[in-house]
């Protein structure tokens, strides 16, 4: 097991070290071989504000092939819908739980729970980060090629995903090139902070350019949950960012084709390419339980 995570916050990539990062990999790839019952009687509390697919089955399935139970928490169930404060539903959940997960929209809200909580916090997606996702990403780059070494291509919308697999290549040593349209850049504090740690990252205009040699490509949508009145807009200001079949044929021969799911196809990625041979999204999305599996059983 990974000692120094043990009763840890995971609230984005950026606080864990290269070793931690491979630590969580590595047991990730052992949980999935064999069925270990670790987590005996815990429970984990999982706060959606966000709805899901992938993050509330995964974690749920996880809690329960672990040995534990999981218990889904919407803004609806308790009274943070109703007013209550983060700190005091943070105090609260502590005495009851031994982690939480959260689904929501501002990391400030994840970094409050954390601060007040005395018990795990696992962000499950916020406006800003995804690390539970990029985690299932890097293991899945992993089972393909046996390492980390490489440059991977992101097409799109410079959002948390971006963000996350910033900081997954960053912890990896592996490069990142980011294509995004002018005025959807990722976020330029986080890559400065990226780069002054000597990550390899650039940050282009060009889907041709970043696509170019990478062994894997990645995108997601256009308009993520909470922008559905910004989807025309940037439909147009996305268009000439689709990963079809040609921009796949400038990466590297043997490239990967990745998406964090739900897709919108033919918007942001082609029928083909989703369902092409190169396409690893339905390992990348079973990924997430591995992934999860290994975060609960380090933490918890």
């Amino acid at each position: 097991m990974i000692e120094s995570l043990k009763g840890r916050d995971l609230l984005s990539l950026q606080d864990l070290t290269r070793e931690e990062v491979e630590a969580l990999l590595a047991l990730a790839v052992d949980l999935r071989q064999k069925n270990q019952q670790l987590l005996p009687g815990k429970v984990l509390g999982m706060i959606f504000s966000k709805s899901s697919t992938r993050t509330r089955i995964s974690f749920e399935v996880a809690m329960l092939q672990l040995g534990g139970q999981a218990i889904f928490l919407s803004s609806r169930d308790i009274q943070l819908g109703r007013g209550e404060t983060i700190r005091d539903t943070a105090r609260v959940l502590s005495r009851y739980l031994a982690g939480i997960m959260i689904r929501t929209y501002a990391q400030s809200e994840v970094e409050e729970l954390a601060e007040f909580a005395n018990i795990p916090i696992i962000n499950g997606l916020t406006d800003s980060d995804h690390p539970c996702q990029a985690l299932a990403d890097l293991l899945t780059i992993k089972d393909n090629f046996g390492t980390i070494n490489g440059k991977l291509a992101y097409v799109g919308d410079g959002n948390n995903m971006a963000t996350a697999l910033i900081w997954a290549a960053a912890k990896t040593g592996m490069e990142i090139a980011i294509a995004s349209p002018t005025g959807y850049e990722p976020d330029k504090d986080v890559v400065a902070q990226a780069l002054a740690t000597g990550a390899k990252v650039t940050v282009t205009h060009d889907p041709k350019e970043a696509c170019k040699g990478a062994f894997a490509v990645y995108t997601d949508v256009w308009a993520s949950m909470g922008q559905e009145e910004e989807a025309e807009v940037r439909k147009k200001a996305f268009a000439g960012y689709q990963v079809d079949e040609n921009l796949m044929a400038l990466a590297d021969k043997k490239a990967i084709f990745l998406h964090c799911l739900p897709a919108h196809r033919g918007e942001e990625v082609t029928e083909a390419v989703l369902e092409g041979a190169q396409s690893r999204v339905f390992d990348e999305a079973e990924n997430r339980l591995h992934a999860q599996k290994a975060v609960l059983a380090a933490l918890l």
